[in-house]
């Protein structure tokens, strides 16, 4: 860091959505930028090679194999960062589930179920479990929630889809509000098109879709992970002390069309 100290120099954060994606990209930038990170995701197997890669470059991380639908599991991820790490002052959560865009009329209820469950009650139950820990911290603590443009208004995702991430949007604000006094910032990303497995999972279905997702960035391009990674190591650190209850636009611009 040429001197420097790094931007997240001594903070534990927990990432979920951590084995692929986004959430991969966070755990490497993460743990670069100073954090002891312990990371969640259903994958086991992919969390561990993450987790050993981080190690071999000399950053600290702990892998939970976990679904974040589960207040179980989370409890136990949350649990597992204070046992070994001594504290949890920062969390990205990120894990998040989406399909190609069924009409509404045509979405089955198992489809509607997994779309709340993963995306609103996944980042529900982050914040129930996160917070009081970061509440007992001296130095409070930050959270970071992913929404995405469909979270801001309707973008021809499936229905479903955007009702949950304008949800994400709303807890994050009901949380700013209740926890901002006592020193714990919540914020979230509305996240335009960006090239992960789950991205690709859903142009496989649906080819057209890629255009259109370009068409919307005033950059003509599909953003990397590693980018909205960078914004959320940024929320989460001191050098965003005052921001809080935003929802930051990490789009290409869509927002601005």
């Amino acid at each position: 860091m040429d001197g420097k100290r790094a931007l997240l120099d001594g903070r534990v954060a927990m990432i979920t959505g951590a084995s692929s994606g986004i959430g991969a990209a966070a755990a490497r930038l993460f743990a670069q930028e100073g954090a002891a990170v312990v990371l969640m995701a259903r994958r086991k197997e992919r969390l561990d090679a993450l987790v050993e890669e981080i190690r071999d470059g000399g950053g600290r991380a702990l892998g939970v194999a976990g679904d974040v639908t589960s207040s179980q599991d989370v409890a136990q991820a949350v649990r597992a960062a204070v046992d070994t790490f001594g504290t949890l002052d920062a969390a990205f959560n990120n894990a998040g589930y989406a399909t190609a865009g069924t009409p509404l009329h045509e979405t089955d209820d198992e489809t509607y179920d997994r779309t709340l469950d993963v995306n609103v009650r996944g980042v529900w139950n982050c914040l129930r479990h996160q917070i009081p820990v970061m509440l007992r911290s001296p130095c409070g603590g930050s959270v970071v929630n992913t929404s995405s443009v469909a979270g801001t208004r309707a973008t021809g995702a499936s229905a479903a889809y955007v009702a949950a991430k304008h949800a994400v949007i709303g807890l994050t604000r009901a949380a700013a509000l209740e926890y901002g006094r006592s020193g714990v910032r919540c914020n979230a990303l509305v996240v335009g098109a960006t090239r992960t497995e789950m991205m690709d999972g859903v142009l496989a279905a649906v080819p057209e879709l890629e255009e259109v997702f370009m068409a919307e960035s005033v950059q003509r391009r599909i953003c990397a992970p590693v980018e909205v990674a960078q914004a959320a190591a940024w929320l989460c650190s001191e050098r965003a002390s005052f921001i809080t209850g935003a929802a930051m636009a990490v789009d290409g611009g869509a927002s601005a069309v």
